[in-house]
Parts: C-alpha cells; structure tokens; sequence
C-alpha cells in the first residue's frame, strides 16, 4: 500500500511555479539551487520538489504534442480564411474603382 501523499495538488504546482520563477528571476542560478531554496521557502525535500518538476515537465511535452496538432489544424484554417478574405478586399476595390470611375463619368455629362 503506498504511503499517503504529504502535500496536495495545489502546493505542488505552486513549488514548480515558485521554481521556474527563480529560474527566471536568478540567471546564474543552478536548478539545485533553485530546488533549495524553493524547498526551504516550502519546507519540502529538493529530491522532492525534484520529482515534481520532472513529472511536470513529462505532462507539459505529452500537452504539447496534443495540442500541436490542434494548433496547426487552427493555423491552416486561418490561413484559408485570410485567403477568402483578401479575395474578397480585391473585389471590393475592383468595384469600388468602377462605380467611381462610373459616378465622375455620369458627373460630366
């Protein structure tokens, strides 16, 4: 039987958080340090916190395969429908330009 879980949910994505956070903030940082202090601040063990970040990380690169393909599909879709769109603009000065030129012609007569 495994052991019950110390922290919940929301405390574990807020240790990543506050961790990529001092990434961030501290460029010459190492991960461990960061893990320390991120630790210390939460009073959670580093290899703790370290296995958080790293089952994170493997969730966030499954999200983004997924969502990949939606994008794209997004994308493509978009791209066809600003395609119909400047169609149409260049229509629509087409025929502006006529009945311009139609509305200076009937003026000067």
């Amino acid at each position: 039987m495994a052991a019950p879980r110390k922290f919940d949910q929301e405390t574990r994505e807020r240790a990543v958080r506050m961790y990529h956070d001092r990434l961030k903030e501290n460029d010459g940082e190492s991960k461990l340090g960061a893990r320390r202090h991120v630790g210390s601040l939460l009073d959670i063990n580093p290899a703790t916190l370290r296995n958080w970040i790293d089952a994170d990380e493997m969730a966030g690169s499954a999200g983004d395969a997924e969502s990949g393909s939606n994008v794209s599909a997004e994308l493509k879709a978009l791209r066809k429908e600003n395609a119909e769109l400047r169609r149409a603009n260049e229509i629509l000065k087409t025929a502006s330009a006529f009945f311009a030129a139609a509305e200076v012609d009937r003026r000067l007569r």
